[in-house]
Order: structure tokens, then C-alpha cells, then sequence
């Protein structure tokens, strides 16, 4: 698959569409009103101890790089080949080593626990404070998103090691932030986590590492199926 003219500014349309939608949800995430429950939530970590805010960052970072890159080639062409060669290496690594992976986590497993007992991970009182599409736009647009810029962007992915070693320093050093915030707070991020033992949090933790893993192969397969090396 090779873009032409028309369809990078196609792609820049897209970009720009994206990055808007990005911008909004996570700004309308961050200024969520505090009930009883999210005010002590709110006493440590933040948002920043939720996987989906982590994310929607990412993405947000991802689109504005995306949109920086496509204004420069459109726009600047004696400026393009500078801004690429710093730009371009960043918004593949993030797209193809975070992204990508923790994006489709965040979906299949939300919707997963979602559908086997929603209060493991989104338990009924939050509707009274997150709208129906404001909890869509932290868990189901931002799979449209991600295929949308693995169909219209070729994303380079670094050497498999160096992939892996960047998802599983991500990976850790989350899992030991959101333990740290239960140990000083006594808050755990997700609910699923305050019904399980040791073990089962070992488990739990597992899985879901392999499941990130695994979505990071599928990101490698899909990209080489449509662009090729």
C-alpha cells in the first residue's frame, strides 16, 4: 500500500479529525465532576493511576505528532525532511510499541469484565456521574482510532527486542505505580483487584501482560499485511 498525494492529504484530514475528537475526550475525561466515590479516588494518583487516562494521552501525543508531521510535508516541503527524520522514528515507536497494544487492552479488557460483572471494573454508582458517550470515548472510540491510523499511516517498528523491552518497562513500572498507590492509599485503580488474593492478583497481572504482548505481535502482523517492509 502506497499513499500518493491524495491520499496523504487524506490521511492528514484524518489525523486532524482525530487528534480534534483526542483533544475533546480527554479533556471532558479530566473534567469529570467529583462524586462522593471519585473525590476519594482523587486523594492520590488521579487520573493517572487509570489505564484508560494513560492512554487517551498517549493517543492525544500520538494525533498532535501526526498532525505536526502532516502541516510540515503539506506545507513547509524544505522543512519536511528535518522535522521527519526527528518526528517521524517518535510517532512510530509510540504507535507501534504503546499504543497500538495498550489501546486494544484497554478495550477488549473493559469490555470483557464489563460484559462478565461490570462492577469488577465500572461499577453501576459511576453512571450517575460519567455520561454513556462520555464512557464510550474512553473505551470504544479509541479502537476505531487505532485502526484508523494503521490503515491510512506505515509505521516502522523498531527490531522486535527493543519492542518488547519498551512494553514491558511500560508494563512494570504501571503494574508497581498502581501497587505503590494501594499501599499508600489503600486505593486500588480497578475493583477486579480489591476482590483478589495475592494470587490471584499474580495471575490477573500475568494475563494481562501476555494479552498486551500478544496485542503488540498482532499490531507487527497487521502492519506488515498492509505495507509490506
Amino acid at each position: 500500500m502506497v499513499l500518493g498525494l491524495q491520499g496523504q492529504r487524506t490521511a492528514s484530514v484524518l489525523h486532524f479529525l482525530c487528534c480534534l475528537w483526542a483533544i475533546f475526550a480527554l479533556s471532558h475525561n479530566i473534567g469529570l465532576p467529583q462524586s462522593a466515590r471519585r473525590e476519594r479516588e482523587h486523594t492520590y494518583g488521579g487520573h493517572w493511576k487509570h489505564l484508560t487516562f494513560l492512554n487517551q494521552v498517549l493517543q492525544t501525543i500520538l494525533f498532535v505528532l501526526c498532525v505536526i508531521i502532516d502541516v510540515v510535508a503539506l506545507c513547509s516541503s524544505s522543512h519536511e525532511k528535518m522535522i521527519s527524520s526527528l518526528l517521524v522514528p517518535v510517532r512510530d515507536y509510540i504507535f507501534s510499541t504503546f499504543v497500538f497494544p495498550v489501546g486494544l487492552f484497554v478495550a477488549v479488557v473493559f469490555w470483557g469484565l464489563y460484559a462478565y460483572d461490570r462492577e469488577l471494573v465500572y461499577p453501576r454508582e459511576l453512571d450517575e456521574v460519567n455520561s454513556v458517550w462520555l464512557n464510550h470515548s474512553m473505551h470504544t472510540t479509541i479502537l476505531p482510532l487505532l485502526f484508523i491510523e494503521l490503515l491510512v499511516c506505515p509505521h516502522k517498528y523498531v527490531r522486535k527486542t527493543k519492542g518488547i523491552i519498551g512494553l514491558t518497562v511500560f508494563t512494570i513500572t504501571y503494574l508497581c505505580w498502581i501497587i505503590w498507590v494501594n499501599y499508600a492509599s489503600g486505593i486500588w485503580a480497578y475493583p477486579v483487584l480489591g476482590v483478589l488474593d495475592t494470587p490471584g492478583k499474580i495471575v490477573f497481572f500475568s494475563i494481562a501482560y501476555l494479552i498486551v504482548l500478544m496485542f503488540y505481535f498482532l499490531g507487527r502482523l497487521l502492519t506488515k499485511q498492509l505495507w509490506g517492509k
